[in-house]
């Protein structure tokens, strides 16, 4: 198997939003930003599927070094070697800076699995998901220099909204990403989401997130520059994909803690192409 059809398996499974995404990309970018995906897996799963943290923490210090040797010219990882590979005029200092970022963004998750309030679960999210979605959007922008302003927050709403969306999968993998002082609000404990324990209390507290996420993507898309929105076919495919989940969820009353709500892959493959 060469480096891009192993991005292509890891990052886009036949049917994921990722998929649909990425096929509104430029021809031209759509391996580099496959590669991108793929990487954002990886890390992932270092994270998601290492039940031991010392495992996590050798893999997580594998990356790092991996990225190091990607921006040395010497990668040894199919993911690496399909960046550089389709890195030209696009990957430079900027992008591996937002690479590393995004691998230090998940490498919190091996020392946080709570967090206090919004303003510590927005750092994490700004430099998790405003990271990668900064790598997206450099690599079409027409002016890469000024994408970070605007990327990091729809990165930051992304990854806020997927956290919503997998509230019950990411705790059973020991991870609560609502903070505790609004778990307290709205009198849902810990306990009761690793338990599956749906409740009025329960739908109050995701109609909050479910909206608070809504609102930040919104907020986000607004501030897009209008002659960028054409370049951003990627990011604004998934950020419809991400709003029309989250109206599904709010459509089956929150029951996300024993099932993860999808949409089909033909309102995956009509929503991305419509969006705009």
């Amino acid at each position: 198997m060469n480096f891009d059809d192993y991005c292509q398996q890891k990052a886009t499974p036949e049917g994921s939003s990722a998929y649909y995404a990425l096929h509104r990309a430029p021809a031209a970018r759509q391996p580099f930003l496959t590669a991108l995906f793929a990487l954002y897996r990886e890390l992932e799963e270092t994270v998601k599927e290492t039940s031991d943290p010392t495992i996590g923490r050798t893999k997580h210090a594998w990356w790092q070094s991996e990225l190091g040797r990607l921006d040395g010219g010497e990668p040894t990882h199919p993911v690496t070697k399909a960046l550089e590979a389709h890195g030209a005029g696009v990957l430079d200092d900027t992008q591996h800076a937002s690479l590393a970022a995004l691998t230090d963004g998940f490498g919190t998750d091996l020392d946080q699995a709570r967090y206090l309030d919004w303003p510590s679960l927005r750092h994490y999210l700004e430099q998790t998901g405003g990271a990668f979605a900064t790598a997206v959007a450099r690599a079409t922008a027409r002016d890469p220099v000024r994408a970070t302003a605007w990327a990091v927050p729809l990165g930051a709403a992304l990854l806020l909204a997927e956290r919503v969306q997998e509230i019950g999968d990411d705790a059973r993998h020991g991870r609560i990403y609502f903070p505790i002082d609004e778990l307290q609000r709205y009198n849902v404990t810990a306990a009761d989401i690793i338990n599956r324990k749906y409740s009025d209390a329960f739908a109050e507290l995701m109609r909050f997130q479910t909206e608070r996420a809504r609102r930040a993507l919104d907020d986000a898309l607004a501030a897009i520059p209008a002659d960028e929105r054409k370049t951003q076919r990627v990011l604004l495919a998934l950020a419809a994909l991400t709003k029309a989940r989250l109206n599904e969820i709010e459509r089956e009353r929150f029951q996300v803690l024993h099932q993860r709500i999808s949409l089909t892959p033909i309102r995956r493959l009509w929503i991305s192409w419509r969006a705009r």
